[in-house]
């Protein structure tokens, strides 16, 4: 194995002196790093946008979105599957996290799981993944086997594949119809891919779930309206977003929200258009659950 020729493993000759420095002075060099993800996120969009046209054409047709990683990267896209639940109202099972050395891995390390090429395949399986479904690797090498071997399997079952890295020319590439990898560039800590990798593979897991979940009617101008109030703060939250979507009073929000089981597309429709809750149901039902085709 030579890491020599991967970008993530480079060492980074802006910081060769960040051992001398007090804390401000090493806090700036992170900073000046961590300036640089964003631009190169940007010029992997058109990219980004292939892969969440792939997922969202796969969830119309009842397809879910696996992630999987190792380290790092499988901790990322555990957390970006399991706040889109909360956040959008979609079942726990439309966007899954799956990580080598399974659950325990989130919280304790288990580097040696990543080279297991096979299990990467085994976990699919274990999780009946069809060809309906999106597989999306997560790798800041671009070369982890446990990622690899996933990725594999799931071409192999004709799934759609997207690989993210941050190297080019990795072997993730050949095996992932769609490739977005952010060259970030050498680590403030040579090696340290939690960092400037792991940030860049974060925005890009935020918007294909996010881009994604508009696209698919779980947004109004720019709000949550399929949110989940599973607690006082949240409830609030509905009020104020039901507010805002309707110019209505305080009041008024929170009765269409009573009525309607505090789903606030149904409330923003009942209110909008002054009917019932079972006929907002149906016109969002008959608009696929878009709320400007329902108005």
């Amino acid at each position: 194995m030579n890491l020599s020729k991967l970008t993530t493993e480079g060492r980074n000759p802006d910081t060769m002196d960040i051992d001398t420095l007090d804390t401000p002075q090493i806090l700036k060099k992170i900073n000046n790093e961590d300036k640089k993800v964003a631009a190169a996120v940007e010029k992997e969009l058109p990219y980004v946008a292939k892969a969440v046209d792939m997922v969202v054409e796969a969830l119309k047709r009842g397809g879910r979105v696996f992630y999987v990683g190792a380290g790092t990267s499988g901790r990322l896209g555990t957390l970006d599957a399991s706040e889109c639940p909360p956040t959008y109202g979609v079942s726990p099972e439309l966007f899954q996290g799956i990580m080598a050395g399974g659950i325990k891995a989130l919280y304790s390390s288990a580097e040696g799981a990543e080279d297991d090429r096979q299990q990467g395949a085994n976990d699919l399986i274990g999780h009946d993944v069809t060809g309906k479904d999106i597989v999306i690797g997560i790798a800041a090498s671009g070369r982890t086997p446990y990622v690899l071997g996933a990725l594999e399997y799931a071409g192999s079952i004709g799934c759609g594949t997207v690989g993210i890295a941050c190297n080019k020319g990795s072997e993730m590439e050949g095996l992932a119809d769609i490739m977005i990898a952010p060259e970030v560039g050498p680590e403030v800590v040579m090696g340290s891919t939690r960092m400037k990798a792991g940030t860049a593979q974060k925005l890009v897991l935020n918007m294909i779930s996010t881009a994604a979940m508009i696209r698919s009617g779980k947004a109004y101008t720019n709000l949550m309206v399929d949110m989940k109030t599973s607690n006082e703060k949240l409830k609030a939250r509905a009020i104020n977003i039901v507010k805002l979507a309707t110019d209505a009073s305080e009041d008024t929000a929170r009765k269409a929200l009573e009525e309607s089981g505090y789903n606030s597309k149904t409330a923003i429709l009942m209110i909008l258009k002054n009917i019932s809750k079972d006929q907002a149901e149906q016109e969002l039902k008959k608009a696929d659950g878009f709320i400007r085709k329902a108005l």
